[in-house]
């Protein structure tokens, strides 16, 4: 096969395993699992990991589609004997890799997101006493 075509095809693998990893790792970081530690800010860093997964997932996957996309282009507009009702064109699988990879990036934001501020870090949070109705008198 042509090199563009190999290099798609490992960057897609690439990418299946980084997603993967990526629903493991995030899975371990949900705060609904009793998996890892109960420490929230542990978790959230360990959920903020699986969105750098899921970031790089989504990168090599829009690297992938759009360098078969480049390929095809170019081999569309090349001066070739090949007329022009037989050259490629871009496929439903181009457009859906693309989508596909925006929501994976999207996705991996939003679980980036779930970092904790600066100034919560190792705050816990404690339910204050209700004051009581009982009035004194004097």
């Amino acid at each position: 096969l042509a090199v563009h075509i190999q290099t798609s095809r490992a960057l897609m693998v690439i990418s299946l395993l980084l997603g993967f990893f990526g629903i493991i790792v995030s899975v371990v970081g949900m705060k609904c699992t009793k998996v890892g530690e109960e420490d929230p800010v542990t978790k959230s860093r360990i959920a903020v990991a699986g969105g750098v997964l899921f970031i790089l997932s989504g990168l090599c996957t829009l690297a992938a589609v759009s360098l078969y996309a480049t390929q095809v282009t170019y081999e569309f507009f090349r001066e070739s004997t090949v007329p022009i009702n037989a050259r490629y064109e871009f496929g439903s699988a181009l457009f859906v890799g693309w989508g596909a990879a925006s929501l994976t990036v999207l996705g991996g934001s939003l679980l980036c997101c779930s970092c904790p501020a600066k100034d919560r870090r190792g705050q816990q949070y404690y339910r204050q006493s209700q004051p009581s109705t009982a009035r004194e008198y004097v």
